[in-house]
Formats: structure tokens, C-alpha cells, sequence
């Protein structure tokens, strides 16, 4: 790290109006599985093909914590016969949906730190599903925006945000930057297999943004100093999406389903758990910090119980649920925006030389942890 200070010194959050609740979402998986079973009576009776599971509210609430998700388009995703949202086609002259998104995100950041877009030298677009390769909804973004400087993508998955909170701070240390923004679109319902009954209810959709500047400079009502970020990488293929623009070059077609989310959920657990956890640890414990003095972790927002056990392994005990704030109920997963709309909403309350802790975990297996000081 730099001897330079470092701020967060503003976030922003885009929520779609719309969502669909657990109920809605088990009723139309439910309607979809019942008419394919209907379809193939005769295949099941002989055994040559399985039943498609139901599935219900309480399952997903039991195996999540899930309650709703919100959604760019809800009436898409509640269709049985579509089951995924509907999203118009733009024109190459309009914005695209994402950066749609990200803008009225990173500009409620802007406000938040009271600065304007021209101020901005940065721009990083850090999510895990990007709608397209090329040009960078980063630089997309900029123009829109009014920004100056530069800007890219980054896809570090659901850890990506705090990646590019790394890469901000890098490029304000090192002067290449005056602030920076990092900015977390996903439209995770896109890829999400809704027909799957293990993950069909996994995921919502939504925008965030961190303003990322020095200390000197920071005039945001609720700054928090970066005191230190560290990032691990360790790959698996336990999560996985193999959507890509070689799909069509490959001589044995992928199946439809093999290119939308994915993932062995029980080892995900058992594997991620103890990286999250010693992460944090090990980089609180090279601060200075007892796990004890941390008053605040917000936790990528994946799985109730995954993230408990990881807050449980870091202090020794179970957290209260305002230590650890959960979102996930409202939210559900949204890959890297999850931990920083956490931080967005349960940050305000702390008091100055309060210590937070933003850590967030998933494919890779990435994970990113950021140990910050409220100013």
C-alpha cells in the first residue's frame, strides 16, 4: 500500500422497480415442470427420462435465505413459457441497458461525495456478466457520464468489486487518477437458468458504485478510509458459465443450459467458507486489528448461512445481524454488487474510528477483502 490515503467517499445503488417474490417464482417453475412432466409420462413410467423436482418457498428460503429478487423485467421471468426477462433490442446510437444502470448509480456516488462527473479521472466497470466484449461499457459509461480520463472492464466475478476498489486505489496513489469510480452492473437474471431447480431462484439484478479518492480531497458526508485491500485468486470450475463468442465455432454445440450459470453448490460451500474467512483474518491480522474491534462486515451476499459461518469463523461467535447486515432477503445474490449494497445501506450508522470490513467471494474461486476506517 501506499502512504498516500486513500477514501471511499461516496456509493450509489440501482434498484429495478421490479421484482418477483419467492411465491411467483415457485409458481411459475412449478407450472413449467409440471406441464414437461405431463409431456413425458410414458418416458418417466419406463424410467428413461427423470421428473422434474417441484420446488417451494420454504426450500429456497431453507437452502438461501432468499425472499425476492428484483429484476429489469419481471413479466419475462414469470412467463412459464420464457422464463427468463424480456429486454429490448437497442440501436448501436442508444445506451446500452448496463450502462443505463451503472449511470444512475455512479451518479447517486457523485452526489453522495459531492463531486462532479468531470472531476472523475476513472472509470472501472467491475461485474461478472457483461453484455458485450467490445467497446467497454467502462468507456460507454465515461461518455455518458461526462468523466475524464480512461476507463475498462474488469470481470473478477462476484469478488469483482472489490477488485476494482484495489485497482481504484492503485490509480489514485499513483497519481494517474484524481478520484475514480468503480462501478458493479448486473443483470444477473439474464444468465440464470430458471428452469433449474437448484439455482432457478439464486439470483436479482442491480447497479452500485463506489467514488474512490484521497482523504485530502474527500467532502462526502460519510467517508471511510481504506486502510488496506488484499485480493486471492484459486481456480475452480465448482461455478461456472461457459457463455462465449466461440459457442458458435465449436463442432459439438453446447446445450442451451451449459451456457448460463452454473454451479456444485455443496462444494462451493465447503470451499469457499475457509478462503473467505482466512482472508479476512490473515489481512486484519497484518493491520494490526483483532477480528474483535471490526464493527461492521459487509459480506457478499450469496447464502445466509455460508455468510454467517463465515463471520462466526472470523470472530470466534455468532454476529449479530447488525454486524453483518443482510440485504440478500430483498436482493437475493447479485453477483458483485451484493457486498457494496450492503455498504450503501448499513454504513451511515457508524461512528468516526469505527472499523468496517467489505468482503466479497465467488467463481474463480476469487475473493477480495477491503478493511476500512470510518473518517
Amino acid at each position: 500500500m501506499t502512504t498516500k490515503r486513500i477514501c471511499i467517499s461516496g456509493s450509489g445503488l440501482h434498484t429495478p422497480p421490479e421484482s418477483v417474490s419467492n411465491d411467483e417464482l415457485v409458481a411459475t417453475y412449478n407450472t413449467w415442470a409440471t406441464a414437461q412432466n405431463a409431456a413425458h409420462t410414458a418416458e418417466i413410467a419406463a424410467g428413461t427420462v427423470q421428473a422434474i423436482p417441484l420446488s417451494s418457498s420454504e426450500f429456497i428460503v431453507k437452502a438461501s435465505g432468499i425472499e425476492s429478487r428484483h429484476t429489469v423485467n419481471r413479466a419475462g421471468v414469470v412467463d412459464p413459457d420464457f422464463m427468463r426477462p424480456r429486454i429490448r433490442t437497442r440501436t448501436n446510437d442508444e445506451p446500452s441497458l448496463m450502462c443505463e444502470m451503472g449511470l444512475a448509480a455512479a451518479r447517486q456516488s457523485l452526489a453522495d461525495a459531492r463531486r462532479k462527473a468531470a472531476e472523475v479521472d476513472a472509470v472501472f466497470v467491475a461485474c461478472s456478466n457483461l453484455q458485450r466484449p467490445y467497446p467497454a461499457l467502462a468507456v460507454e459509461l465515461q461518455h455518458y457520464l461526462g468523466a475524464g480520463g480512461f476507463g475498462f472492464d474488469m470481470n473478477v466475478a462476484c469478488a469483482s468489486a472489490a477488485f476494482g476498489v484495489q485497482t481504484a486505489v492503485n490509480a489514485v496513489a499513483g497519481g494517474s487518477a484524481r478520484s475514480a469510480l468503480v462501478v458493479s452492473p448486473e443483470i444477473c437474471t439474464g444468465h440464470l437458468n430458471f428452469r433449474n431447480r437448484d439455482c432457478h431462484f439464486i439470483f436479482g439484478d442491480a447497479a452500485t458504485a463506489l467514488l474512490v479518492e484521497p482523504v485530502e480531497t474527500a467532502r462526502g458526508e460519510a467517508p471511510f478510509e481504506i486502510l488496506g485491500t488484499r485480493l486471492l485468486t484459486q481456480f475452480s470450475n465448482n461455478i461456472r458459465n461457459n457463455f462465449g463468442f466461440l459457442n458458435a465455432c465449436e463442432t459439438e454445440p453446447r446445450a442451451w443450459d451449459d451456457k448460463l450459470f452454473v454451479q456444485q453448490g455443496r462444494k462451493v460451500f465447503k470451499e469457499v467458507v475457509p478462503i473467505a474467512s482466512a482472508l479476512i483474518v490473515e489481512h486484519l491480522a497484518d493491520l494490526g486489528i483483532e477480528p474483535q474491534q471490526v464493527k461492521r462486515f459487509w459480506l457478499h451476499q450469496a447464502n445466509l448461512s455460508m455468510n454467517h459461518l463465515i463471520v462466526k469463523r472470523v470472530l470466534g461467535r455468532a454476529a449479530t445481524e447488525q454486524e453483518a447486515p443482510v440485504i440478500l432477503n430483498e436482493y437475493a445474490n447479485t453477483s458483485s454488487a451484493g457486498s457494496v449494497i450492503a455498504f450503501h445501506k448499513y454504513h451511515r450508522d457508524l461512528k468516526p474510528g469505527d472499523i468496517g470490513v467489505l468482503c466479497a467471494f465467488g467463481a474463480g474461486y476469487s475473493a477480495g477483502c477491503i478493511v476500512m476506517r470510518r473518517m
